[in-house]
């Protein structure tokens, strides 16, 4: 499984903490889209470098962190194929991924602390789409045929 990672300088840290906790993990790889330190950055770039190589399928799925996960699930939401998801506990993260296919983690690091964090990634990455009823409603969010 290939994981596509990037953070702004809020997120930076807990980046670096989702990072090494992956290297641990049989069959996964990880490629760190930065940013590289806590120097003060744009959030937007690195939500757009990580949802295009997810849409791309250059990666299976996109981890990102910013200071509360908002901004940077929005940025990465604009990009057309995208389901980022912020969660700030496992229930949402294996929701995310059983009842909306969110093909992306949206992190807050200011939110949840470095221990739920990890679990929360971990919960996202073993959860699966269920499909059925839930199927036609990410059709529906990806088609924007409800209106």
């Amino acid at each position: 499984m290939k994981i596509a990672l990037g953070a702004d300088h809020g997120g930076y840290e807990l980046k670096e903490k989702i990072k090494q906790h992956l290297a641990k993990k049989d069959g996964i790889e990880v490629i760190d889209f930065g940013t590289n330190s806590t120097e003060s950055v744009d959030y937007p770039k690195y939500g757009h470098l990580v949802a295009k190589s997810v849409v791309e399928k250059k990666v299976d799925f996109g981890i990102l962190v910013c200071g509360t996960g908002i901004g940077i699930s929005i940025a990465a939401n604009k990009i057309k194929g995208i389901r980022a998801a912020n969660c700030t506990n496992t229930t949402m993260a294996r929701l995310a991924r059983q009842h909306n296919d969110a093909n992306i983690l949206a992190l807050g690091a200011r939110i949840v602390g470095d221990v739920l964090a990890l679990d929360i990634v971990d919960k996202f990455l073993v959860s699966s789409f269920e499909g059925g009823r839930h199927q036609r409603r990410v059709e529906e969010i990806e088609n924007c045929n409800i209106f």
